[in-house]
C-alpha cells in the first residue's frame, strides 16, 4: 500500500468520494452529507494502481484540525488501510501544525467508532451542526509532537 496527497479534483480521489457519500446515504439518509472545505488537503491509499481509501484533514479552528471522509472501499476492508491512512493522516496534521484533531461519525459506523476509539480518540462534546444530530458521535485527539 502507498499512501499519497492528491488534488481535490484527481479521478481516483473523486470516485472513493462518489462511493463514500453513497454509503453514508445508504447508512443516513440524504443528511449523511456533509461539505468539505475548500482547503482540506487529501491522501488517498493505493493498493497497486488502484486508489482504495481515502481521508482529508481541513482547518476546524486555530490549532485544531477536522478530520473528513475517511473511506476504504469495501473490497479492501480489513487489511489495515485504514489504519495506515489515519495514521498518515495525523501525521500530516502535525506537519500543518495542528495540535489536535477531531471527527465525527456516526451509530450506524461501529467499525469506526472502534478504529478511532483504538487509535486514541476520545468522545468529546458535539460541534458544530453535530449538535442536532444525536446519532452522532464526536471525538478529538491530541496530537503529539514528533
Amino acid at each position: 500500500m502507498v499512501i499519497e496527497e492528491r488534488a481535490a479534483g484527481d479521478p481516483g480521489l473523486a470516485a472513493l468520494l462518489d462511493a463514500a457519500f453513497a454509503e453514508l446515504v445508504a447508512r443516513y439518509g440524504p443528511e449523511g452529507r456533509s461539505g468539505v472545505h475548500e482547503r482540506a488537503r487529501f491522501l488517498v491509499a493505493r493498493v497497486g494502481d488502484e486508489a482504495v481509501g481515502c481521508g482529508a484533514v481541513q482547518p476546524a479552528e486555530p490549532g485544531v484540525a477536522e478530520l473528513k471522509r475517511m473511506y476504504v472501499a469495501p473490497a479492501f476492508r480489513g487489511r489495515g488501510i485504514a489504519r495506515g491512512l489515519l495514521a498518515a493522516l495525523e501525521d500530516l496534521a502535525r506537519a500543518m501544525e495542528y495540535r489536535a484533531l477531531r471527527l465525527a461519525t456516526g451509530l450506524k459506523q461501529p467499525e469506526a467508532i472502534a478504529l478511532y476509539e483504538s487509535s486514541g480518540y476520545t468522545l468529546t462534546p458535539p460541534y458544530g451542526k453535530y449538535v442536532r444530530q444525536p446519532a452522532t458521535r464526536c471525538y478529538l485527539k491530541e496530537l503529539a509532537r514528533c
